[in-house]
């Protein structure tokens, strides 16, 4: 695979790394990306909050009390141990949700008690948001130039459901420490890409997907090295951040079984969520029965995954070609979402973690000859972002 010709992220590569000088210089260079990140997402939150006064409800409800919020928030307050049994005799139990967003609330709330619960939540969605577009714009940057990064935090930002990346979910944490995993993996911190990929998964499932760019990079580059040209430190690193990886969510996998006493007892828990791997199924079961009530519907949905494969074979093809981690987290990420047997609904937010996806049209946008037409397309898709979350948070749900 060529190499890409990396782009420093800013003059603090030639400081010492955490020196105060450092810190300023990359948030100065960061800045425009963090500053459009946040205008975006304080336009989404702006739309919900008129759109629930006109209508006479809650918005800042929505943002922290319903669906999987409240299961995280239970957590918070009493622990694991918790199940509701559904009419057709299943259950739902919270060790479906990983403990990492919960065990934060709890710690926060206990340092600043005003804030209680669902306010720790929001807060720590909120602060992790500003990570993650921190580390997108990192990644960007430094593979296709500061342009480009700006632009891929904000349109991550104007995602069509980034209204989550506003709630206490754990979406904006996952992501802030895959994509700084991400970063750490392309400039050779393996060690500390292995320590994050750990809080990665105490955080989502999907950190499957980082755990295997890591280790699919780590073997690509032991493969073809030539003759020792790497330095045998740097294979200790990578060893030790490839071994350090999985532990998060292996951790977790092993913590439920041993609570329930069965090897398997968390793959069954989300199975009672009917969330499990079934190869696709579901999905294709999901599109027939749509042509089947609406042919426009079911010809409309087909468009979407022609749309989404599309975009994807972009991401492989682009010029200059994403490095190998970035292009492994993003397809493996895109695969989990389509692959399980879920809420159809849901997986458009399963897949918000893909920031590289954005690659193409943010590279695209930022070799725009006509200044204006990057903002007017990142201004529509705000908007656009903004209504539709406001549709969905107002309405029945869940996202």
């Amino acid at each position: 695979m060529p190499e890409t010709k990396a782009v420093p992220l800013s003059r603090a590569a030639a400081l010492p790394p955490g020196s105060p000088r450092s810190l300023t210089l990359s948030l100065r260079y960061a800045a425009p990306a963090l500053l459009g990140y946040v205008s975006v997402r304080l336009t989404g939150i702006a739309i919900l909050l008129i759109t629930a006064s006109v209508t006479g409800k809650d918005g800042m409800h929505r943002l922290t009390g319903r669906w999987d919020s409240v299961w995280y928030q239970r957590i918070a307050e009493h622990g694991y141990g918790y199940e509701v049994r559904l009419p057709d005799g299943t259950f739902h139990s919270d060790l479906a949700f990983f403990p990492l967003l919960p065990a934060l609330e709890r710690g926060l709330s206990a340092l600043f008690p005003p804030l209680g619960v669902a306010g720790a939540g929001l807060l720590i969605s909120w602060l992790a948001s500003l990570v993650a577009a921190g580390g997108i714009f990192a990644v960007g940057a430094r593979l296709y130039g500061r342009r480009a990064g700006i632009l891929l935090a904000v349109l991550w930002g104007a995602y069509p459901t980034a209204f989550v990346q506003s709630m206490a979910y754990t979406e904006t944490l996952f992501t802030a420490l895959a994509a700084w995993a991400l970063y750490a993996v392309l400039t050779d911190r393996w060690i500390t890409a292995g320590v994050l990929c750990v809080g990665a998964g105490l955080t989502r499932p999907v950190a499957a997907a980082l755990i295997a760019a890591i280790g699919v990079t780590a073997m690509w580059r032991l493969v073809t090295a030539r003759g020792g040209a790497e330095p045998l430190r740097t294979h200790r690193r990578m060893a030790v951040g490839v071994c350090l990886a999985p532990l998060g969510w292996l951790s977790y996998i092993v913590f439920v079984a041993v609570r329930e006493r069965n090897p398997f007892a968390y793959f069954d828990v989300q199975a009672a969520w009917n969330n499990r791997i079934d190869g696709g199924a579901a999905l294709a079961s999901f599109v027939v029965e749509q042509f089947g009530r609406n042919v426009f519907a079911g010809l409309g949905l087909c468009a979407a995954f022609a749309f989404l494969f599309w975009v994807v074979w972009l991401c492989v093809r682009q010029r200059p070609r994403q490095p190998l981690p970035v292009i492994v987290y993003c397809v493996v990420v895109v695969v989990i979402s389509l692959i399980g047997s879920g809420y159809f609904g849901s997986r458009p937010r399963l897949m918000m973690p893909a920031f590289p996806l954005l690659l193409p049209a943010a590279v695209a946008l930022a070799g725009a000859r006509r200044r204006m037409v990057p903002a007017v397309v990142v201004g529509v898709a705000a908007l656009a972002s903004g209504v539709y979350g406001a549709f969905t948070l107002l309405g029945s749900g869940p996202p």
